[in-house]
């Protein structure tokens, strides 16, 4: 069996969809998308395709050393996502071939279910109130929401009460039962991240999300030792090694490797090993498509630190489609009290729809992501 073709599909919302087909027919679908650079990727893609033609669909580890090794440049968004995405399809092909989930040919299931959240927003106490209830009523027993707008290096205690006022009036809608995770979404400087992790702490949150950005290594211990709330980070790191100063760094909690950004199925599973070795905990990235999700997935049900896994359907990001319009069977998304079932299917577990895959590839997108800037006219972070 060899590679014989690779296909693109950039798809709205935000996706970019990669279709990798053997000489025998059998076929395997990856993820390779920077959100808001999705041609970009796609041409990487085309270009580590000369080096794919006429080999092994087999040779995953072989393939990924080559591509991430053998260019001499290496890393970043671009260049690891587009490995990401075909290293995912070469396992999806995989586990069709032999007849096994992905998860099998890791070590083989942890667990029969596996926990996920939805999104609630962030902008209004009141409509972030009115969301959580719904979700809870959905069946979510866990949930994530924006702590802030934008934000200067040094801010007003205004909006360090207003961030304090919105995730109170969520706990307060559901509970302590139900978990609020809060996404600072790097757009905080470490002079406000301590005000407002000091000013979040009374209402309990399940984790607090990239508090300050990730180049700021230094800064997630101090903010561990000012705070009892977990810490997590990750989803714009690359690789194991991207991973390897922040675990050995500490102050962080929980990692946040993407699927399609790390450098797919197997290097998140070494990330989760890694992370495993410090005593830190896994929930995978993923605001992303159904191939994304499914890929997350594969990797939860055979690491013993995942917690929680992160998916998109009804996130804002969604305008025009969603999560569950490329699958064939939606039915194997379905969630229940909060979870999701083990997939049992070959490969990645699911069957896209290609025929709407190609129906919205016709369509396309050309998605970017705001540009905020500060009341003086500077720039900062979305």
């Amino acid at each position: 069996m060899k590679i014989a073709q690779l296909e693109l599909f950039p798809v709205p919302p935000r996706w970019l969809f990669l279709k990798i087909t053997t000489d025998e027919g059998l076929s395997g679908w990856g993820e390779p998308i920077v959100e808001g650079k999705a041609a970009t990727v796609a041409e990487a893609v085309r270009e580590m395709a000369d080096y794919l033609i006429g080999k092994d669909p087999f040779r995953i580890e072989d393939h990924w050393q080559a591509l991430y090794r053998g260019g001499f440049y290496r890393g970043g968004p671009v260049l690891t996502s587009a490995l990401s995405g075909i290293e995912q399809a070469l396992w999806d092909i995989k586990g069709k071939a032999l007849g096994v989930p992905i998860y099998e040919l890791l070590g083989g299931a942890v667990r029969d279910r596996m926990r996920v959240y939805a999104w609630i927003g962030g902008d209004d106490p009141k409509d972030v109130a009115t969301a959580a209830k719904a979700q809870v009523q959905a069946g979510y027993t866990a949930m994530k929401m924006n702590a802030v707008g934008p934000m200067e290096w040094i801010d007003s205690l205004k909006k360090v009460q207003e961030a304090a006022d919105r995730l109170a009036a969520a706990r307060e809608a559901v509970g302590p039962e139900v978990g609020i995770a809060v996404d600072f979404h790097g757009r905080v400087h470490k002079g406000m991240a301590k005000a407002l992790l000091k000013a979040l702490e009374p209402y309990g949150p399940l984790f607090v999300e990239e508090p300050v950005l990730p180049e700021n290594l230094e800064a997630f211990a101090e903010l561990a030792r000012a705070t009892s709330i977990p810490i997590a980070t990750g989803e714009r790191l690359y690789t194991r090694w991207g991973f390897k100063a922040l675990l050995a760094a500490g102050g962080v909690d929980i990692v946040q490797p993407d699927v399609s950004h790390a450098g797919g199925i197997w290097e998140t599973r070494k990330i989760a090993a890694m992370a495993e070795a410090y005593d830190v905990a896994l929930a995978i990235h993923c605001p992303l498509g159904p191939i994304a999700l499914a890929a997350s997935l594969q990797v939860d049900f055979c690491s013993p630190n995942a917690f929680i896994q992160e998916q998109s359907l009804g996130i804002h990001y969604n305008q025009g489609s969603d999560l569950l319009d490329y699958l064939a069977d939606p039915t194997v998304f379905a969630y229940q009290d909060g979870y999701v079932q083990r997939p049992t299917a070959p490969g990645l577990g699911i069957e896209i729809n290609e025929e709407k895959v190609r129906q919205m590839a016709a369509v396309g997108h050309r998605w970017r992501n705001p540009l905020w800037r500060n009341p003086d006219g500077s720039v900062t972070e979305w």
